[in-house]
């Protein structure tokens, strides 16, 4: 039993790890709008994200981060009771994929605005900086640097003339969320449905 509840928070460890490594190189060696290709199809673009996942931004930066806090804390209170009762290791992981994408940018928020200084187009940023960070607790922002322009659609097509495909910047952490929601709607929808039910059992009214 304890190995069953070991295991997945190394896991969850090892992910934040490797998304971490990766974002600290990002931000430590590259400036904003600094782009390295590795394929005609993959770069890697540094950008940083203040709102959610993909670039994309919802209202205010503290209600956000808030969100995202709360939202760490249930995935890992729902993770945590089916690791208790017993369910599928394989379902189990995938949710912990979830929770270390969570988690990772949760840190980002919370921390790195306290720890670099700021990131510009002509300057990398430098960490423990001695006039302190970029930006104060809960108001960090988000490294993104993976980059798909997959193809370019032709100019005479209408609305999308000119526009990439696929081109959202991403980071380790927010495909960690893509994957295992994929990975939950594809191949565990039954696992998700029996441990919700069991997990979160509806409340019983008295007719």
């Amino acid at each position: 039993m304890m190995k069953r509840k070991i295991l997945p928070l190394l896991f969850i460890v090892c992910l934040l790890i490797f998304d971490q490594l990766l974002k600290f190189y990002v931000k430590t060696t590259m400036t904003i709008g600094e782009s390295h290709e590795i394929f005609p199809w993959f770069k890697i673009l540094f950008v940083e994200n203040p709102g959610m996942a993909f670039g994309l931004t919802l209202g205010s930066k503290y209600v956000l981060t808030i969100f995202r806090i709360v939202f760490a804390i249930f995935i890992f209170y729902y993770m945590w009771r089916m690791v208790k009762r017993g369910f599928s290791q394989r379902y189990i992981y995938i949710v912990a994929l979830i929770l270390a994408g969570a988690v990772g940018n949760i840190f980002d928020c919370l921390f790195y605005g306290l720890i670099f200084s700021e990131s510009t187009s002509f300057q990398v940023a430098v960490l423990l900086p001695d006039g302190g960070g970029y930006a104060p607790f809960l108001m960090g922002k988000v490294v993104d640097m993976f980059y798909f322009p997959l193809f370019t659609f032709p100019e005479w097509m209408p609305f999308v003339g000119g526009d990439v495909f696929f081109g959202p910047i991403f980071n380790l952490a927010d495909s960690y969320i893509t994957i295992g929601v994929f990975a939950i709607i594809l191949f565990f929808r039954h696992s998700f449905n029996e441990s919700w039910n069991v997990c979160f059992p509806p409340k019983k009214t008295d007719l």
